[in-house]
């Protein structure tokens, strides 16, 4: 009796009559197919019994030619639950990819989820971008792993020495620095911090390090009593600065650790009297498209998106290849609008 031959990526492409390439992105997870031609290949696939050796498939390529983006859920106003701050850097992602030549499988996700796991024994992807904010002390063990699986990861995040695995960040440090002068050339000297401070933040955390660096150099330090917790959206920074002046302590700027914060703190002070920039210089950090719109438009701390995604993208190629790659610092600039009183926009 002849034995039956086990179903090959060539018998499925003749029968759903697809190309075998088409065939292997459709099992791979490639986005680059169309809906209604994955259906037919996976309706072949099942009819065939065919079963995807994950392991024979990468003993023979050692690579998907596909790369993961886990975008971890921001609270936002709007349903998306993206801090606009990353919508640039999606689309630079996209594009380094595209001219790498590889496909991108972009997956939401919360950072409280079992993300760290998914991965471990998948051959869906190369390896990770990890795009989005969070508690850092929370989920450092989650890097850990990842770092332990062997797995091919970069973050846009804080560069730290003792980090688990490889980030891309800007210089937090240096933009809390730029922010500290620019207020004390104008006059402000009460400077109020509007966000997290602390380890578990470290991004935040640089940003008023940095400030509170620049007045040291004039003499001054940043008052603890002017810092307010509050995370990345519009509704935080108006509680923050609702709690900032409840507490009654005299403040003549207002340094916000993201501009969504520090939108929402200008609506919090204006409902309160107080006039920006006549009474309280507001500065915030990211330059998203609505600071500029806002009333008045926000000064701010740039970061250049569209490097960012572009290095994430080659430094982890870097690692797929087996290349040495380190973590990067990106400089950043200080956007000066008329928040502070001072400067065009």
């Amino acid at each position: 009796m002849r034995r039956k031959t086990k179903a090959t990526s060539i018998d499925i492409a003749h029968r759903a009559g697809v190309s075998q390439a088409t065939v292997s992105r459709v099992l791979s997870g490639s986005p680059l197919v169309n809906a209604e031609t994955r259906k037919r290949v996976e309706a072949v696939a099942r009819e065939l019994n065919y079963k995807v050796d994950r392991h024979a498939s990468s003993l023979r390529t050692q690579r998907s030619a596909t790369l993961a983006l886990l975008l971890f859920e921001d609270p936002t106003a709007d349903e998306s639950h993206i801090n606009p701050f990353f919508h640039a850097m999606l689309g630079s992602i996209t594009r380094a990819c595209a001219r790498h030549g590889q496909d991108l499988l972009v997956s939401f996700q919360q950072l409280s989820d079992d993300w760290h796991a998914d991965y471990e024994d998948s051959m869906k992807a190369d390896g990770l971008i990890l795009l989005g904010y969070g508690d850092y002390i929370e989920y450092r063990d989650k890097l850990v792993s990842l770092v332990e699986q062997g797995t091919r990861f970069v973050r846009w995040g804080s560069v730290m020495p003792d980090q688990p695995g490889i980030s891309i960040g800007c210089d937090n440090l240096a933009g809390g620095r730029l922010v500290g002068e620019h207020l004390l050339a104008l006059g402000r000297r009460r400077i109020a911090f509007l966000g997290d401070a602390s380890s578990h933040y470290p991004e935040f955390f640089d940003r008023y390090r940095g400030c509170d660096a620049a007045l040291h150099d004039a003499g001054l330090a940043m008052d603890p009593a002017l810092q307010v917790d509050a995370e990345s959206s519009e509704e935080a920074g108006d509680a923050a600065a609702r709690t900032l002046l409840a507490r009654g302590s005299e403040f003549d700027a207002v340094f916000a650790a993201s501009d969504l914060i520090a939108v929402g703190a200008i609506r919090a002070l204006a409902e309160a009297g107080r006039s920006v920039p006549g009474d309280v210089s507001v500065v915030g950090f990211d330059d998203i498209p609505m600071a500029r719109f806002t009333r008045p438009p926000l000064t701010t701390v740039a970061q250049d998106t569209t490097r960012a995604g572009e290095l994430l993208v080659e430094t982890l190629l870097r690692q797929v290849r087996d290349e040495e790659a380190q973590s990067t610092l990106l400089p950043v600039s200080l956007v000066v609008r008329r928040s502070c009183g001072a400067g065009g926009g």
